[in-house]
Parts: structure tokens; sequence; C-alpha cells
């Protein structure tokens, strides 16, 4: 997308077979040239919570602070990082009509591992044919946790 200098990109996305479902989610961090995959998945969880998985295990992956460039098509990700999360902390994790943040565990854990780091959003759209987005869609699709359909005996 562009020269990468001394910056980590990291593409992340989220899938869900059903919402809540079956999810997965994968992150790709590219740094000089050299790339890692990650991705994994749980049985019982929602696509917000698989898009922010992506992003917390790209940052969690990173063994130093850095300039990191993160790519998703989250716009629930997105904004919570840069929009939303001061207020949530600000008002004891509650929502702006005082209920209580969906998903705190995860953005507690995000807000963590995003602080050594200096980062800058960028939101791409899902499915438009930016490679990276649609490698990581595929990625994220493959560890969706494949249930058994077959009954178990008594």
């Amino acid at each position: 997308m562009d020269d990468w200098g001394d910056r980590v990109l990291l593409f992340t996305d989220g899938a869900c077979s059903g919402n809540p479902g079956p999810g997965g989610w994968a992150a790709l961090l590219r740094y000089r040239g050299h790339e890692k995959e990650l991705f994994g998945g749980e049985v019982d969880t929602t696509n917000n919570r698989m898009e922010m998985w992506a992003v917390i295990a790209g940052l969690e992956a990173l063994k130093r602070a850095m300039s990191v460039r993160i790519y998703t098509d989250s716009q629930y990700v997105l904004k919570g990082a840069t929009e939303w999360l001061a207020g949530w902390k600000q008002r004891g994790w509650k929502t702006a009509d005082r209920q209580p943040v969906k998903n705190s565990d995860l953005w507690r854990r995000l807000e963590t591992a995003m602080q050594p780091h200096q980062i800058e959003w960028r939101w791409v759209r899902g499915h438009s044919g930016v490679a990276d987005n649609e490698r990581v869609d595929q990625l994220a699709r493959a560890a969706i946790p494949r249930l058994d359909p077959t009954p178990t005996e008594p």
C-alpha cells in the first residue's frame, strides 16, 4: 500500500459463522519486508470480538514499542479505539446512556496492547479487493472452529 519505512503494517479481520456463533480472527504483520500471520478462533463469540482479537493479537506480538499502522474494516474497533474508549474509561466503563460497555474485557486488553506503540488507524472497506484485507479475511474464515455436526451417542 505504501513504503514501509520503520513502521509495522498490521492488517486485521474477524469473521463469524452466525453472530453469535463460532468465529475466527486473523492478523498480518509486515515489517521491513518480513511477514507474520496470526490467527485463532472461538466456538461461541461475536464478529465484534473477533475483530478486536485480531488487533490485540497483532499488537501483543510486537516485542518492542513501534510505530504501527493498523488497517481494519471494522468501524466498531476503529471508533472504539479512537473515539469512544476515553469516555468509557472516564465513566467507569459505562456508555453515554450509563449502560455497561460491551466487550469491556477486550477493550481493556486492547488499550493495554496499544499503550507502548504509536498507532495510526486506517479504515478499509471490507470485500472491496484490497489484497491484504482479503488475505486476513480468508485467514479469519479458515480459523473458525468447525463444530462436529454428528450427534454423539449417549
